[in-house]
């Protein structure tokens, strides 16, 4: 059987005395029933070992998810242009621009970061299956910024951890609607599936704990400019955040607002800053993108608003 995908989930303080199935179920993009069939298979490990679908989750089990294939499935290197801020033996460290999503999904095979990064380098990390090699955390599809990527299963071990350990710096900007009156604040709520909208993630009672950290940058008539900081890195954990305090991100289709003053193609969130420690070096090295395109213009668009005030 081949494995396209495995996934390695961590259990928390918040998830004990779940269902592995429903636990799995809230976490992944995948029906309740498909997750049952993969226990039965054998296909689901916690701690190394087989469970039944009625197992208990406990604080800091390891939850490991092998996806078989379903289909043939074959992902081609395709020569699309990269924006790399640093390359080595072990990593790469890549500028995304917003639109690219980052790994091939069923029926969405071609034209990912995926595809880019097997035509440009030799060797990616295999830990995570065809469908995401070198994928150690990713950035939605209309985000743009910084992502780290690795090229050995050493380098995808340690970066895992320290994302796992929250020791790695994610700072990223956005543009967000109506005015934040505090300097700097916090948001600290729980996210999980939208217990009606699958695909949407929601501030949740029985969601993962999630922090997101913010500080005013500038503030515009109808709109402030934030830097957001991410201590945990749950899906949609920023436009979720800022969309639960009232102040959802500027063009986001999913959790803004419907009517769109701003003619964007995704939400206006950069990724600017990552910080970690080198897989092999041992240094702590730090990464910035510049801000794209599309988000400066806006900024000139809201400031120009502003002065006419």
């Amino acid at each position: 059987m081949n494995i396209v995908d495995r996934i390695v989930l961590q259990g928390e303080k918040e998830d004990e005395g779940k269902r592995i199935d429903v636990f799995l179920a809230s976490e992944l993009d995948y029906s309740r029933s498909y997750i049952k069939k993969l226990i039965e298979e054998g296909l689901v490990l916690v701690n190394g070992k087989n469970v039944k679908p009625s197992y208990k989750v406990k604080e800091d089990d390891e939850v490991v998810v092998n996806i078989p294939e379903a289909e043939k499935i074959e992902v081609v290197p395709e020569n699309i242009p990269l924006d790399i801020l640093y390359e080595d033996e072990d990593i790469i460290v890549i500028n995304k621009p917003q639109g690219m999503v980052v790994h091939p999904a069923p029926g969405n095979y071609s034209g990912t970061l995926v595809n880019a990064l097997l035509y440009h380098c030799k060797n990616l990390s295999g830990i995570n299956g065809i469908l995401r090699p070198g994928i150690v955390h990713r950035l939605d599809k209309d985000t743009s910024g910084v992502m780290v990527v690795a090229k050995n299963d050493k380098a995808h071990m340690s970066l895992s951890n320290q994302i796992k350990e929250r020791s790695v710096l994610k700072k990223y900007v956005a543009i967000v609607e109506g005015v934040i009156k505090e300097e700097e604040g916090k948001i600290e709520a729980p996210i999980g599936r939208h217990p009606v909208d699958r695909k949407r993630m929601a501030v949740v009672q029985d969601g993962r704990y999630a922090l997101t950290l913010y500080k005013v940058l500038e503030r515009f008539k109808n709109n402030t400019f934030v830097e957001a900081t991410i201590k945990t890195g749950r899906t949609h954990q920023i436009r979720v955040h800022f969309s639960y305090i009232g102040h959802p991100v500027v063009g986001d289709p999913v959790y803004g607002y419907k009517k769109q003053k701003f003619k964007l193609e995704g939400q206006a969130l950069h990724s600017k800053v990552l910080g970690f420690i080198h897989p092999t070096k041992g240094v702590y090295m730090e990464f910035e993108a510049p801000l794209p395109d599309y988000f400066t213009r806006l900024l000139e668009i809201l400031r120009a608003e502003k002065d006419r005030d």
